[in-house]
């Protein structure tokens, strides 16, 4: 069961631990990405109109780099949805343009974002109601192994590690 599901997502229930914020003191932890190579995908985005061409583009990628390890399509549909969140904030809350960068390694997919604004990290929501929206750190940051943010010359960089298989 995914958390968005244990937490009864849209239904009006919501876990203690979730609404009182208890964990988001390390939820998105300034820490160094780790270091990755292998085959790529990269995109880079200046308004949110173009984020439909990412989600295409890093699914056809994704499928092909997946698809040769055997891993399932859950971890697809967690890429998409993180990227769109992570995606949305740089544009929204950061500076563009936006880099979307995911590389596949043998034990997961880094998924990286990027923006100019490198003086303010990432911030989820706290005391909100989830249906005002701005729980797009948290959903993410419960989709993934290990994830984190750092700052690199004039970017800040969130990233986000999901099982490979």
């Amino acid at each position: 069961m995914r958390w968005f599901e244990q937490v009864g997502a849209g239904n009006g229930s919501t876990d203690a631990a979730y609404r009182d914020g208890d964990m988001d003191q390390e939820l998105w932890p300034r820490r160094p990405r780790p270091e990755s190579t292998g085959r790529q995908y990269e995109a880079e985005i200046s308004q949110l109109s173009e984020l439909r061409s990412v989600r295409a583009g890093l699914r056809a990628w994704v499928a092909d780099a997946l698809h040769r390890a055997g891993a399932d399509g859950a971890v697809l549909d967690d890429l998409v949805v993180a990227v769109d969140e992570l995606a949305s904030n740089g544009l929204r809350h950061g500076r563009a343009p936006v880099l979307v960068r995911a590389v596949r390694t043998a034990a997961w997919v880094l998924l990286d974002v990027s923006d100019g604004d490198p003086h303010h990290g990432p911030e989820p929501a706290l005391g909100r109601d989830p249906a005002r929206g701005g729980m797009g750190l948290r959903i993410v940051a419960h989709l993934t192994v290990e994830r984190g943010w750092a700052v690199a010359g004039d970017r800040k960089h969130v990233w986000a590690c999901f099982p490979a298989g």
